[in-house]
């Protein structure tokens, strides 16, 4: 129970914490850290609108997205207190979990009949196609280092007391780091800010979205930035008492929201044609993990 509201609790200020930052880098006053809750909010006092093309899943397909994050997070722990749903193996639920709503989102914004729509599909299914794989190499590294095949045991048993397994510690982060960027369709494969046909990716999948069911879409955004810097903090949690656990947890969520801010500022967006090249770099990362847990247990030989 404390990992999900930890996470909702730091999706209510990580988004405005990046549009902060990034007003601070480009000289504007910006708008204050709950800005982005308060426009949810008023989104969901309004109705939405339906175009006569699209059917049932257009409808039922921000409601799925909102819940198939919801029931990931549950998967997350907080230091050493399980989520409500651990179990072995529980990391391939949750990558499934958010697999499911983005599958709706994509089929979604095909049900509208938009060749634009099914253009922003077509990027965010491959995008996710390419960044899986190093989900599942990194866990299953930090897996094999442990000992353990679910959450909250692999985050419990992680023990960075050298200098190889601090690496790993580094190098998890910044995949981690990474996926939450590529996941939510930020710098350097997408730009959320701009409405540039030839590069939009998830913006254009929700431009028929209106009221309530954008107020739902625009909750998971935050939702899924809250859990990645989740991941990144249990990287670090489990030694501590429970007042520094919370301490540790905020100060990386207000941390990985800098970080996101930091980015955006000063890295300009890739070309469409580098981003599959740049994604699947990321698996590289992730089997460099795998080689130095495989050194430390000693399994090279």
């Amino acid at each position: 129970m404390a990992g999900i509201i930890a996470i909702v609790l730091a999706s209510l200020f990580i988004h405005g914490i990046i549009f902060r930052t990034k007003s601070i880098f480009s000289g504007r006053k910006g708008p204050g850290i709950f800005q982005p809750v308060r426009d949810i909010l008023r989104l969901v006092k309004k109705g939405s609108v339906y175009s006569t093309t699209s059917s049932v899943i257009f409808r039922i397909a921000p409601a799925i997205y909102l819940g198939s994050l919801f029931t990931a997070a549950l998967c997350i722990p907080f230091g050493d207190k399980p989520g409500l749903l651990s179990f072995p193996g529980d990391f391939v639920f949750f990558a499934y979990a958010l697999a499911l709503g983005k599958f709706f989102m994509i089929i979604g914004a095909l049900d509208t009949g938009s060749s634009f729509e099914g253009m922003g599909a077509s990027r965010e299914a491959h995008y996710s196609m390419l960044a899986e794989p190093s989900f599942f190499i990194l866990i299953g590294s930090l897996a094999l280092f442990s000992g353990y095949t679910s959450f909250h045991e692999i985050f419990a048993a992680l023990n960075f007391n050298s200098y190889l397994s601090m690496a790993i510690a580094v190098f998890a982060t910044f995949v981690f780091f990474m996926l939450g960027m590529i996941e939510n369709s930020r710098m350097p494969v997408d730009d959320p800010r701009t409405h540039l046909e030839l590069t939009m990716v998830h913006e254009v999948m929700v431009l028929d979205h209106s009221g309530f069911d954008l107020a739902m879409i625009l909750f998971a955004t935050n939702l899924k930035f809250a859990i990645y810097g989740a991941l990144i903090a249990n990287l670090f949690l489990s030694s501590y008492s429970l007042a520094w656990q919370v301490a540790i947890f905020m100060v990386t969520q207000v941390g990985y929201g800098i970080a996101c801010g930091v980015t955006e500022s000063f890295m300009a967006r890739f070309r469409m044609g580098r981003n599959a090249q740049f994604i699947f770099t990321l698996s590289s990362y992730a089997l460099i993990i795998f080689l130095v847990v495989l050194f430390i247990i000693g399994k090279t030989s």
